[in-house]
């Protein structure tokens, strides 16, 4: 392992300076609840008989005895989404390897887990960055019973993990460990997918063609193949540490996902204090945080985490800002290209080296702090990949080799010199970009606005032809506080047909793109956001603006006197307020943090 690069150690010292205060009182809350034994002893009769009532006869004994350690299971199973229902069974599962090990486990809640390609361009997108927050209360809620010793957290998709993680963290004075269920296998290739898309956006092809398309690309049990949020959510658990290693990409229902679920069992045992004691808030430090940078901007990864990862942040008492995203991109070269930012899904990514992979080059580059702990020892160990000699669980050290550097590349030689996203910042408020999928001929976008208040608005004026020019696209009220900030990920097709005519063009808005922010250059989670007076209320069609992701400028053309002079268009909350339950995120709303602080309705740094 090399010597720590300089700005990584200066942005992890820097986010501890900051977060002094808050640190030492979050560590102050959950020191005060270290166990000095099993968690069943300190509850009365009473609440043992109802802890035990429903539990098979063979564990009823234990639990009543309180003589053994108990795992508490939170679960986002469901059958209707791929990525979930693996998770079926698992329970049965872990309650066996528990008994094996003299320990009992129970499903302690279930949590929401919607998915945001069924949601896409629906109604239903307004509450997906909600959800995340849902998850994190409904997780607090199933272990408010107090009864367990050690935590596994079942789940892999976009708000589910970092909801889990939330929790855990409050949760802090558990051991927890995070249990993947794994990508499906590869289907129809993803550019052949996206090409499709934007023959039906023109018109070329019908809906049969684009839904045979999208069922052979979404096939069968797993997450979906492409390096969105939830594959960088595992990528994120790898280098924080939260998973087993090399547990993030070996796919479901096979010998190898199956014991690795197992061998998780008893890391939850070997952290609780039956073993040795490793609480989740102890184990995850400021380091931790940075580790979870390095591998967003090493691996090209989801826009999303720009909230997600200030969010779990603050959650263990740590203030993550933009400019720490920003200074740690400029030094972390990109490593991979996996769809959306070269044609590869993850499966072929674990086959050509994998996290291990990723991990041993980041470590030899100085970029991983490999002394940050993970749930199975230094994220230094991580390096490793996990193989079955026979039924047998071992670990190896991951290649040194790129299986395929189209895919992945070796530190020295890496796709391009900095990271995967960019902090832009202007007159028009501060924000981030993707450019791990855009062509550098692109990374410089200036052309006269069209302004819209709705994607649907955009959608229209595309198929009558009124965007077929350069145009920068700037899409508002679409933040947190306005409608729940649902991806626009439903916008691609149009915009990319538009940059596939070889046109200039961008988007700008205070939404969000999503972890499958293509190949056209696109400013999101621009705050202040509209709803609140953002500049970005002030833009009118015409105003010549310059999206520059090489400087991090994000500018108009508008003398500022004149620009600052303009009355912000106004909010007017549409049909987004109510139906489908939207009316009861009415609270969640009106409270939800700004982007750059996560979008969440948890203030445990308070408002900047």
């Amino acid at each position: 392992m090399s010597r720590i690069n300089q700005t990584v150690a200066d942005v992890t010292a820097r986010i501890e300076a900051r977060s002094k205060e808050s640190r030492a009182a979050y560590l102050e809350l959950i020191r005060a609840r270290r166990p000095s034994g099993f968690a069943r002893t300190k509850l009365t009769e009473g609440n043992l008989a109802h802890a035990s009532a429903g539990c098979a006869v063979m564990d009823k004994t234990q639990i009543l005895g309180s003589g053994w350690p108990n795992i508490g299971i939170i679960t986002s199973y469901n059958d209707m989404l791929s990525a979930h229902a693996p998770f079926e069974h698992y329970p049965e599962l872990i309650r066996d390897e528990a008994r094996h090990n003299t320990a009992t486990a129970q499903v302690a809640g279930g949590v929401p887990a919607m998915c945001d390609g069924v949601t896409q361009g629906q109604e239903g997108m307004e509450l997906s960055l909600f959800s995340r927050d849902v998850i994190a209360m409904a997780s607090a809620v199933s272990l408010s019973h107090d009864a367990y010793d050690a935590v596994l957290n079942l789940g892999v998709c976009d708000k589910i993990i970092p909801g889990l993680t939330i929790a855990a963290l409050r949760f802090g004075w558990l051991p927890h460990v995070m249990v993947p269920a794994g990508p499906m296998p590869s289907g129809l290739p993803n550019p052949e997918k996206q090409r499709i898309r934007q023959e039906f956006a023109l018109g070329n092809v019908g809906r049969d063609e684009l839904l045979r398309a999208e069922s052979e690309s979404y096939h069968s049990q797993g997450t979906c193949t492409f390096y969105g949020t939830a594959n960088s959510n595992q990528m994120l658990m790898e280098v924080m540490g939260f998973h087993l290693p090399g547990a993030a990409f070996p796919n479901p229902g096979t010998p190898l996902r199956e014991t690795l679920t197992r061998a998780s069992v008893r890391q939850a045992l070997q952290n609780s204090i039956k073993g040795d004691y490793l609480p989740a808030g102890e184990m995850i430090d400021a380091r931790s945080f940075v580790n979870a940078l390095v591998g967003l901007m090493a691996t090209g990864g989801s826009t999303n985490h720009a909230l997600h990862i200030p969010a779990m942040a603050a959650a263990a008492g740590y203030d993550v800002r933009l400019e720490d995203f920003a200074d740690i991109s400029a030094v972390v070269p990109l490593l991979c290209r996996i769809y959306p930012n070269g044609p590869a899904d993850v499966n072929h990514f674990h086959a050509a080296g994998g996290m291990g992979f990723v991990v041993r080059q980041l470590l030899k580059g100085g970029l991983l702090q490999g002394d940050a702990m993970g749930v199975a020892g230094p994220l230094s160990t991580y390096s490793q990949e996990p193989w079955l000699d026979g039924d047998m669980l071992k670990w190896r050290e991951a290649p040194d080799a790129s299986g395929d550097l189209d895919i992945v590349r070796p530190i020295e030689d890496p796709f391009a010199a900095t990271g995967g996203l960019q902090m832009l910042d202007g007159p028009l408020g501060r924000g981030v970009i993707k450019i791990s999928a855009v062509k550098p001929d692109r990374h410089v976008t200036e052309a006269p606005a069209r302004v819209f208040d709705s994607q649907e608005g955009v959608k229209a004026a595309f198929q009558a032809g009124e965007l077929d020019r350069d145009v920068v696209i700037v899409v508002r009220f679409q933040g947190p506080s306005a409608n729940g900030m649902p991806e626009l990920h439903g916008l691609s097709g149009a915009i990319g047909a538009l940059h596939d005519k070889g046109h200039k063009v961008a988007l700008v808005t205070d939404g969000r793109m999503s972890g499958a922010s293509g190949k056209f250059p696109a400013a999101i989670h621009v705050g202040p956001e509209a709803s609140r007076g953002g500049p970005i209320a002030k833009v009118q069609d015409g105003d010549v603006i310059r999206l520059d992701a090489v400087s991090g400028a994000l500018d108009i053309q508008v003398e500022p006197a004149e620009f600052n002079a303009r009355a912000a268009a106004a909010f007017r909350p549409n049909e987004s307020a109510s139906g489908l339950g939207r009316e009861l995120f009415g609270g969640f709303r009106g409270a939800v943090s700004n982007s750059e602080q996560g979008g969440s309705v948890f203030s445990m740094l308070g408002e900047r």
